[in-house]
């Protein structure tokens, strides 16, 4: 690449970044993560700061769910962005993801998690006081 062209792509780049341009937030594809085996819920708690911790997902119906353990709901419950939070899912990190409690969807979930996961077989006696779907802030209801 010649000087003036990389100059150039400086340039550009700057005025984007000066403008408040930014890379576009990755697409939503949860079918394509159907596979995938954690998804990293990102929460703010007063005092704490960032923390990301993986917890199991399963897809349902093209939506993405998660159930929490006790510890991870007193988080989501503290976090400071309420029930709308970053998460790390696929390689790509998503800023404004909103999690919807669900409860007429903990059966079907509990199950799916059974279906994916041999360790369910022990991990669903433990308490799961808080099944969510997780969408795209801007993502109708």
């Amino acid at each position: 690449m010649s000087t003036g062209l990389r100059w150039l792509g400086f340039v550009v780049g700057g005025v984007m970044l000066s403008a408040g341009v930014h890379a576009a937030e990755p697409a939503w594809t949860p079918n394509d993560w159907t596979k995938e085996e954690t998804v990293k819920l990102c929460t703010n708690v007063p005092g704490e700061g960032e923390y990301c911790f993986p917890v199991w997902l399963v897809v349902i119906n093209g939506d993405v769910y998660v159930r929490l353990g006790s510890k991870a709901t007193e988080r989501m419950r503290k976090n400071t962005g309420g029930f709308v939070l970053p998460i790390e899912l696929a390689g790509h990190r998503f800023e404004h993801v909103r999690a919807t409690e669900t409860p007429d969807y903990v059966d079907r979930v509990n199950q799916a998690m059974a279906d994916k996961y041999t360790g369910d077989i022990i991990i669903h006696h433990f308490s799961h006081p808080l099944t969510m779907r997780l969408r795209p802030e801007s993502a109708a209801p």
